[in-house]
């Protein structure tokens, strides 16, 4: 089986994201305070580490934008 997130790290997933949507737009597309409030990419990563559903939510988005290209 092929994963798209092999040899990805979560780090490399937030900051790619923020690049590209910025903390405002990331925030619309996944609603989690740490997102929303005061935003850092160490607090986001500590908080998606011990929190699944929200880990999945943003490793969805990732590949949802890779597919489409950016």
């Amino acid at each position: 089986m092929n994963d798209p997130l092999h040899g990805v790290t979560l780090e490399q997933i937030v900051t790619t994201l923020v690049e590209h949507y910025g903390w405002e737009e990331l925030a619309r597309n996944i609603e989690i305070n740490c997102f929303i409030s005061n935003p850092s990419i160490k607090s986001s990563l500590k908080f998606l580490r011990r929190t699944p559903w929200a880990r999945k939510r943003v490793e969805e988005l990732y590949l949802a934008a890779q597919r489409r290209d950016w």
